[in-house]
């Protein structure tokens, strides 16, 4: 007598229903391209392609979930309105789809939310209600609302419709790079990375899901080993910060994940400049997550042909722009000097002159002669240059020494900011 087939467990999504959904989605969010990252490939010693989610109308994925769950609601539902609770890509994403299907929508952010996020969710059309100091308290208010209106709650997460709208990311990717050896997905509350793990492991069983979370935020990392997360700090990833993983994503992720890397800050800010710099896309710190854990263990990912998913690109330009100034430290092209001089006239114009002779081109300059660590008859001069790399400063601060300064550095690399 034959033994019956075991029946696969019952997720909150399947193949043919991320299939449909990607039918749905078709002309309503963009078809994301993956594309071949050889200069990567070369830093990492693995062969990467990169999903890049940050072109999307909201430059997140998270339109894909949100514009599938607002095209589900009836007529009535529509014209009541929906809420979400959410501190950046949800809310946009929610608010444009919403927006475009003439649904009214009411966000709740929490009180310190950055002012840029709430203008830009204004912007697209929604609401904003700005309450608690987090998201779990944003969402009681969201409660209370949603009761009060008769709202439909749009969850950034634990949906069916959601992970099923998330889970398209998987089956594009496959069907542009049939031969991945690895999808590597960041980790908030678990809805990408089910999503993708149910598509890609129907698709493909052989091919490994790994997902990536912050450091701080080890939510998922933990509660597949059923383990109580101990989260919290400031992290660059806020887009995964997330404290409780969902309930539908959880047993997805448990089954279908082969692991979850927790990565620190310093690896997210190196991705982060490293996709700017190599590879000239600009990602948000979530989205640079799974770069950031190819680079802390390279020797699991070395030769593997991976799909990696830049799952969104909207971070604050002027924290942008201090990571890569600090990156430009770290690989010693922007290279901070104190030098103690005697106070007399000439000596700024010979220090400039040395500098421009080496090559090196001057971006700061402090001169300081009252503070009581100076000597009465001299001066500190703090200076700041560009360099070539790390050799031509130290070849700058020897022709400095030789000349009778004395040099001190005020910043400098680790020594492996820009290494894979």
């Amino acid at each position: 007598m034959a033994i019956a087939e075991k029946p696969p467990p019952a997720y909150a999504t399947t193949l043919a229903e991320i299939e449909s959904a990607a039918k749905t989605l078709k002309g309503h969010v963009v078809r994301t391209p993956l594309i071949a990252a050889p200069k990567l490939s070369a830093l990492t010693g693995a062969e990467i392609f990169i999903k890049y989610e940050n072109l999307q109308f909201t430059n997140s994925f998270k339109d894909r979930g949100a514009y599938l769950k607002l095209d589900s609601l009836s007529g009535d539902e529509r014209k009541r309105g929906v809420i979400a609770i959410s501190a950046g890509n949800h809310a946009q994403a929610v608010a444009y789809h919403a927006s475009r299907l003439g649904i009214p929508a009411l966000i709740v952010m929490p009180e310190g939310t950055p002012f840029v996020k709430v203008g830009n969710t204004e912007a697209l059309g929604a609401e904003v209600v700005l309450a608690g100091e987090t998201i779990a308290e944003s969402r009681e208010t969201a409660d209370i609302i949603a009761a009060e209106r008769n709202l439909t709650f749009v969850h950034p997460y634990d949906d069916p419709l959601v992970i099923t709208g998330q889970g398209t990311v998987g089956v594009e990717m496959l069907a542009d790079q049939p031969d991945l050896d690895m999808i590597v997905v960041p980790v908030g509350g678990g809805g990408l990375i089910a999503g993708c793990a149910v598509a890609a492991k129907a698709l493909k069983p052989g091919i490994e899901i790994i997902g990536v979370e912050a450091e701080y935020f080890p939510s998922m990392h933990h509660g597949v080993r059923d383990e109580e997360p101990v989260c919290g700090g400031q992290t660059l990833a806020e887009g995964i910060a997330v404290k409780k993983v969902g309930d539908l994503t959880l047993p997805i992720v448990r089954d279908l994940v082969s692991d979850i890397i927790l990565v620190d800050e310093a690896a997210i800010e190196r991705a982060i400049c490293t996709l700017l710099t190599v590879q000239k896309t600009m990602s948000e710190g979530a989205g640079a997550s799974g770069l950031a854990a190819i680079s802390k263990e390279p020797d699991r990912f070395q030769g593997r042909k991976i799909g990696l998913v830049l799952t969104g690109g909207n971070i604050d330009p002027r924290m942008l722009a201090s990571i890569v100034v600090r990156g430009l430290e770290y690989e010693e092209k922007i290279v901070s000097l104190r030098l103690n001089i005697t106070d007399q006239p000439g000596v700024l114009g010979t220090i400039a002159s040395m500098l421009g002779k080496a090559g090196a081109n001057i971006l700061e300059v402090s001169h300081r002669r009252t503070f009581l660590d100076v000597p009465a008859k001299g001066a500190t001069l703090d200076i700041v240059i560009e360099t070539k790399d790390a050799a031509h400063a130290a070849k700058v601060m020897d022709k400095m020494r030789e000349a009778g300064f004395e040099v001190e550095r005020r910043s400098g690399a680790d020594g492996d900011f820009g290494a894979y």
